[in-house]
């Protein structure tokens, strides 16, 4: 049992080294590897060995091995519970200022992040890649990660980021990045159908035609209005004289939705997404569709950062492909 686990049960703050051993026990700070050094000073910050482990890049186990086998080689006690707060105990507090001491000429290892830029259309980010990038991100919380929105062709153009996921309304990628990239992949294609919340709308209820669509409220995100594939949607829109949203927000296009017995067009896969959320099929005749590209920059393609975030996109994508089933 290593020093941390008796000292969880036993606690910690129990234990008094004798005053004529502690200088000499302490000398041994200086004989501690950086890496160690770092892992101690980091958990005393943190007061969590996971939010360290997170920080560190690091396994939790590892950083755990690390901590005990440097307990068991100073014979010390180094962290105490209080609770299921983590705290140091009296030894940890001396090693802690000793190694504070020690830091002008230790100068502990600082691995400098370079900034990961990753541009996602909106729609992309909130419904199908978000809960993978939080749990990326928990993961690995030294990542230096910007999110850019990408709201309209104007912005895909004119951005610069290291990955791109973006929506193309032909079969080609264009218009896409105007930046020099890796080959564009493309993940999948969506297809766009009305969709009514179920608590507002009985089977037998349900717009079978485009006609019927009268007796509801349209929502419409204004960007929408850009997309020509969106026509037969977009003119329905236009002639309406009275029962319409416009907004902006994807989020908030959704919550009306939900709360407000409004009819908006979302992507086929919206009722995998949200079970509330019903698809209104056969009210129009064209298909309203987008396909969905991935693009890494050619300058950071070599970076590890990069490489897995344009990794962690393809596996979501293989993993939700019945989604895009249609």
């Amino acid at each position: 049992m290593s020093f941390t686990e008796t000292a969880a049960r036993q606690g910690a703050n129990d234990y008094r080294a004798p005053t004529h051993q502690t200088e000499s026990w302490l000398a041994l700070a200086a004989g501690i590897e950086d890496e160690v050094a770092q892992y101690f000073m980091v958990s005393a910050r943190c007061g969590c060995f996971m939010q360290a482990a997170r920080s560190l890049n690091v396994r939790a186990t590892l950083l755990r091995k690390q901590l005990a086998q440097l307990e068991e080689r100073l014979q010390r006690s180094l962290f105490s519970f209080q609770g299921s707060a983590l705290t140091l105990s009296r030894e940890g507090q001396q090693l802690h200022a000793q190694l504070a001491a020690l830091a002008h000429e230790r100068k502990l290892p600082v691995v400098e992040q370079r900034s990961i830029r990753l541009a996602v259309a909106e729609s992309l980010l909130h419904d199908i890649l978000g809960r993978d990038l939080v749990s990326l991100l928990r993961r690995n919380a030294s990542i230096r990660l910007e999110i850019i929105s990408l709201d309209s062709e104007l912005a895909l153009q004119t951005i610069s980021a290291d990955v791109v996921l973006w929506l193309a309304a032909g079969v080609s990628p264009e218009p896409g990045p105007t930046f020099v990239t890796h080959e564009p992949q493309h993940l999948a294609q969506l297809t766009y159908l009305p969709h009514i919340a179920k608590r507002y709308s009985r089977v037998t209820a349900r717009p079978a035609s485009v006609d019927d669509l009268a007796d509801f409220m349209l929502v419409q995100r204004q960007h929408d209005l850009q997309i020509d594939s969106f026509r037969p949607w977009n003119e329905l829109v236009e002639q309406r004289l009275a029962g319409v949203v416009k907004l902006q927000s994807y989020e908030l296009m959704l919550d009306m939705i939900r709360c407000s017995a409004c009819i908006g067009l979302l992507p086929g896969y919206m009722s995998r997404y949200d079970r509330s959320l019903v698809a209104l099929p056969g009210l129009f005749s064209e298909p309203m569709q987008h396909q969905v590209w991935l693009a890494v920059n050619a300058e950071s393609a070599h970076v590890t950062e990069v490489q897995m975030l344009a990794q962690l996109i393809r596996n979501t994508f293989a993993e939700r492909r019945e989604w895009f089933e249609t």
